[in-house]
């Protein structure tokens, strides 16, 4: 199976949240784990199935691999008590016949106790079932839908019971890694135009698929936290800290920050805690120096915008009739640009709360903007704000629309 470019990314959903910084056991946050792609047993009111369906243009005889990769709750009974997560794959091989596809292939996962005298680790069996159909679609394309259907069967007492309970019984964080041969996967978010009404009758539950490794069209993962196509982890990223939102820098700060006691918890806590420390303590400098912001393309000034790489759509620079910096527009009072002084005025409704607290503050409009849908925002800094300098100059600002905003005079 040709999926070893969409492996880091797979691995890093398996552990998104598997243990969050301060990466001990007894940080409340860890209290509550396991928030994605859990599928439980039946019975409960808790999803038992998870539903992937895709288009696959089918050429000679083609193929699907299919690998389902879950955790497996383990208990350790030792202090501090903690509950670990196995890896489990579930490999399957389907043709895929034209004509249609109907397999199902069940699975089970043995319960276990292992001890070593002094520490004891239970598990807790699983079974459940993956099915896969295919229908081919009409016209001349040579389209199949393709239905994925993974279901937990494991049997647990149908009294209710709570969540840490039922997660002995689950399949946690799982997700489903996608290869063809003799065919092509069909984007679901970036369709041809003759595709797209059959990509808008695909149903996916609790997950969905994209295509992994640029360019390419034969691997997709489905995954049970919606990404774009192609998504890739962050070169700059030195490992993974559970927590993949791009904060890498932030939470190796944070990490050195913890005292001596805290980093002996998190490593008695999980070896991948005790991992993420034992990294972040060894990192030299110029590797930290890397997390410190990454620039991902460069033009030079005066060079011809077709000789450089492409300005991607949602930078202000794609578009030559938007100046942030020298746009105004019309607000309550006159025309408002950058430079301005306007009074805040935030909706009674339809906004964020927190803008509630800014209501008749002062502000200083830095840049006029527009989003993907063609809304117009001021972007604002307070002018009472003591760090209102650092913000400004880290680009940080508040936004607020025209009618939020009442233009002052200078003397206002």
């Amino acid at each position: 199976m040709s999926t070893e470019l969409a492996q880091q990314v797979a691995d890093t959903i398996l552990l998104e949240g598997y243990v969050l910084y301060p990466y001990r056991a007894s940080a409340q946050k860890n209290q509550i784990r396991w928030q994605f792609g859990v599928i439980f047993p039946s019975g409960h009111d808790e999803p038992h199935r998870q539903v992937t369906e895709c288009l696959i243009e089918l050429g000679d005889k083609a193929e699907l691999d299919l690998v389902l990769r879950f955790l497996q709750l383990q208990r350790r009974w030792s202090e501090p008590v903690w509950d670990e997560g196995v890896l489990r794959e579930v490999p399957a091989w389907v043709a895929l016949d034209p004509a249609g596809v109907d397999v199902t292939i069940p699975f089970t996962i043995d319960a276990g106790v292992d001890s070593d005298g002094t520490t004891t680790r239970q598990r807790w069996p699983l079974s459940g079932e993956v099915h896969v159909t295919g229908y081919p679609l009409e016209g001349p394309y040579g389209l199949m839908r393709l239905r994925i259907e993974v279901t937990n069967t494991s049997g647990c007492d149908p009294a209710p019971l709570d969540r840490p309970d039922l997660l002995r019984h689950s399949l946690i964080t799982a997700h489903s890694l996608l290869a063809v041969t003799g065919a092509t996967f069909v984007s679901l978010l970036e369709p041809p135009e003759w595709a797209k009404p059959a990509v808008a009758s695909c149903v996916n539950e609790h997950t969905f698929p994209v295509l992994v490794g640029e360019g390419r069209t034969d691997v997709m993962l489905s995954s049970p936290i919606i990404l774009y196509d192609y998504p890739q982890i962050a070169p700059e990223s030195p490992g993974d800290l559970c927590d993949a939102t791009e904060m890498d820098e932030m939470l190796v700060l944070r990490t050195l920050t913890l005292t001596d006691d805290e980093k002996h918890e998190a490593r008695a806590t999980d070896a991948r805690s005790a991992e993420i420390i034992d990294r972040v303590e060894s990192m030299p400098p110029e590797l930290l120096d890397r997390l410190h912001g990454a620039i991902r393309y460069l033009r030079r000034v005066g060079e011809p915008e077709a000789a450089t790489v492409p300005v991607p759509w949602w930078d202000p620079g794609a578009d030559s009739s938007v100046s942030p910096e020298t746009d105004r527009i019309a607000v309550p009072g006159g025309e408002a640009g950058r430079g301005s002084r306007v009074r805040l005025r935030p909706r009674e409704s339809g906004t964020d709360a927190q803008d509630m607290f800014l209501r008749d503050r002062t502000a200083l409009v830095e840049a006029v903007l527009s989003d993907v849908d063609g809304a117009t925002h001021l972007a604002v800094t307070l002018e009472d704000d003591p760090a209102g300098d650092l913000l400004q100059w880290q680009g940080r600002y508040l936004y607020f629309s025209p009618e939020e905003v009442e233009l002052l005079g200078d003397n206002a």
